[in-house]
């Protein structure tokens, strides 16, 4: 599922469950010992994905440490992304001299809890979100792209990127099938860095994808 979202160039790896005997890289341990047994499945998983991202672009599986606010310490040369949801986990990487940034965020494909909604989507989001009729969980999808594009952009700044600091348009591909999938555009409403000596970074473009009750948001920058 997750290769449909991304351009070619992008190393990607998925479970749909984790394997009981699969154990973390000895250099992560210290990461997770003191995490319940969900929150450690769900990191030896998804670092499992990146190991075998990794190994497609050419490079040694090494262990993946934690940076800052959390984020995936990853080895020089490389961007990329991970994402954990319940039965699902994923990693997308690429080398640096071919895409800046590389964000990617799975959700189960049901609605928000109540009260998340509202602190997650700016009133413009609120007005399309109630102006639509669909199947779709429309909401989940906005929250899921929303945590992409700070995916995207915390590489890039090292700065806090709110649910309030990006609006979030959506486009539907007309030969998606039942499920839905599809564009967005995320237009940033807080200045960005200057990239290369050119413009401000001022958006980022993404890909959605809802299939066997998941969502999947993707965003490549280069």
């Amino acid at each position: 599922m997750i290769e449909t979202i991304f351009p070619a160039g992008i190393a990607t790896a998925e479970l749909h469950e984790c394997p009981d005997d699969l154990k973390p890289h000895p250099a992560e341990e210290h990461l997770i010992t003191r995490s319940v047994d969900k929150r450690r499945r769900e990191f030896i998983g998804a670092r499992h994905c990146a190991r075998q991202a990794l190994q497609q672009l050419g490079e040694p599986p090494v262990a993946i440490g934690k940076g800052e606010r959390g984020a995936p310490v990853w080895p020089r040369g490389i961007v990329g992304s991970l994402t954990h949801c319940e039965g699902y986990q994923a990693a997308a990487l690429a080398h640096q001299l071919r895409f800046r940034s590389v964000a990617i965020d799975a959700e189960p494909h049901e609605a928000l809890p109540e009260g998340v909604g509202g602190t997650v989507a700016l009133p413009p989001e609120q007005e399309w979100l109630h102006s639509v009729t669909s199947e779709l969980h429309l909401d989940r999808l906005l929250f899921c792209a929303k945590e992409t594009t700070y995916k995207a952009w915390f590489p890039l700044t090292k700065r806090w990127l709110g649910f309030e600091d990006a609006h979030i348009t959506f486009t539907v591909d007309e030969d998606s099938g039942s499920d839905g999938a599809g564009t967005f555009h995320s237009r940033l409403l807080v200045p960005g860095p200057v990239i290369d000596g050119g413009s401000p970074l001022s958006s980022f473009d993404g890909r959605w994808k809802i299939s066997s009750g998941l969502i999947l948001t993707a965003i490549t920058f280069n």
